[in-house]
């Protein structure tokens, strides 16, 4: 908790209905005050009260900051938490290190001799050792995850992967053999809100048994898909869990796969590609389409799958005749590749246009169809199909082709955030029939969880779940859906 007096900062304290324990964060305050931030509690707090080279925002003299976290010690604060390298050892052999959390923060990456900085901070015998370090790729986890292990004692070690990637040490913190999480608003750090890891991920029934599941890509914080899959595990009553991974490259999501004994992925831009030349085995639908956007592992072999195919056909078959219809695919990665597959299956006239043509021939091999100018010409197509991201939040305001040249019958649009593209708009102002991403979103998860569990989804779980997530991005970012 933070705030900018102690008086706000209480009342934030005594707000916190979520939480089993209340760091209050006396930096933060004008004001800062052990007696008043402690004055009435009703639940276990920490108190920290850290100094700008550790993060922190306290501008006052160390003597002043020794004497409020003693006056915490003293007044009787469940925990106070102090830095590795502070020079407050006396605070630690006051106490013999009961009630203290002894901290180190790199905010700079994974230092090489983390662990044995991890050792000496458990030599001073501190109840608590704290080590936050910056995440640059998922790999990051493992050196965190390995020292957690190494100890043969769980309970007094909390590591902290911070940014994006560091996702798994905040909601899987039963791997780690951690005593607490944390939670809070310090997004640009990786922290989710207590709700968020509440009702998102269940955060209390999750153990070291929870079998890991995610979705792999570049940027994937504004993806829905965790919200479908952990609605659908949770009604399923499967113990598992599914976060968002965004990796470095394809080599870091492979070393953390494989460490962490993941169960499955989704596998979104721009690995698809990339991760299909990294699995044991692939299934003849993705050998064909040349890309992957599902892994599968069974007896610690990775299987590759594809369930784009399907799943773009499940929403457009029921709508459009598609024998004979001239389709334009805009695109040529990965998601590119599995339409032009699905619709050339279909009877359709398919071209694909790209800006590097390069790239649209080479999948062209892929089954006989035709490379076409970048932008598609009027007149030229039927059905217009968008694979790229073009569109895609938060670059809401982009498209991939302007409303001039919307001269076709249908557009489908693979973006699905916002559900309403401005592609999708302009080409209904045309006279087009638009379909939306969502459609295809939640067909495909739905066989990629059929493929990992042996069962399928409960109806419309992971509809409802998407739509909410959705309705919730668009009032958080106040963009129109």
């Amino acid at each position: 908790m933070t705030a900018a007096t102690t008086a706000e900062l209480r009342a934030r304290r005594d707000d916190a209905a979520d939480a089993d324990l209340v760091e209050l964060r006396l930096d933060s305050v004008a004001d800062p005050s052990a007696a008043g931030a402690l004055a009435g509690r009703r639940t276990r707090v920490i108190v920290t009260c850290r100094p700008p080279s550790e993060g922190g925002g306290f501008r006052g003299s160390e003597e002043e900051r020794r004497r409020i976290l003693s006056d915490a010690l003293a007044l009787g604060a469940d925990y106070v938490d102090v830095e590795w390298r502070a020079g407050l050892d006396d605070l630690v052999a006051r106490t013999s290190g009961r009630r203290i959390i002894l901290s180190m923060h790199d905010f700079a990456g994974v230092p090489a001799d983390l662990a044995d900085r991890v050792r000496a901070m458990r030599a001073t015998g501190a109840e608590i050792v704290k080590a936050a370090v910056l995440a640059r790729g998922l790999s990051d986890c493992i050196p965190l995850r390995d020292l957690a292990h190494s100890a043969g004692r769980g309970g007094d070690f909390i590591p902290i992967a911070m940014g994006p990637a560091g996702v798994v040490t905040r909601v899987l913190a039963a791997r780690f053999n951690a005593p607490w999480t944390y939670a809070g608003a310090l997004g640009e750090i990786g922290q989710l809100t207590a709700a968020s890891l509440l009702r998102d991920y269940h955060f209390r029934s999750l153990t070291e048994s929870t079998e890991l599941y995610g979705v792999v890509g570049g940027s994937v914080s504004h993806s829905v898909s965790p919200a479908m899959h952990n609605a659908a595990f949770r009604a399923a009553h499967f113990d598992a869990v599914y976060l968002p991974l965004p990796v470095a490259d394809a080599d870091d999501f492979v070393a953390f796969g494989r460490a962490f004994n993941i169960g499955g992925a989704s596998v979104t831009i721009p690995h698809k590609v990339t991760l299909f030349d990294r699995v044991d085995e692939a299934y003849a639908v993705a050998r064909r389409i040349g890309a992957i956007n599902t892994i599968r592992v069974a007896d610690g072999r990775w299987i590759g799958g594809n369930t784009d195919a399907n799943g773009f056909l499940q929403p457009l078959t029921s709508r459009v005749p598609l024998k004979g219809l001239r389709a334009a695919v805009l695109g040529a990665g990965g998601a590119a590749r599995a339409v032009i597959v699905a619709l050339a299956s279909t009877g359709c006239n398919v071209r694909v246009h790209a800006r590097n043509r390069a790239q649209a021939e080479a999948i062209s091999i892929l089954t006989p169809i035709e490379v076409g100018a970048w932008p598609p010409p009027k007149g030229s197509w039927d059905l217009l199909v968008n694979t790229t991201p073009l569109g895609m939040y938060p670059h809401v305001d982009e498209t991939p082709l302007p409303a001039s040249e919307l001269t076709g019958k249908w557009v489908y649009d693979l973006v699905y955030n916002p559900p309403q593209t401005r592609l999708m708009r302009e080409a209904a102002d045309a006279g087009c029939q638009t379909i939306g991403g969502l459609d295809m979103l939640v067909g495909q998860a739905q066989e990629q969880f059929q493929w990992w569990t042996g069962t399928k989804p409960i109806g419309g779980v992971m509809r409802e779940a998407a739509l909410k997530r959705l309705a919730e991005f668009a009032r958080d970012e106040h963009y129109v859906v």
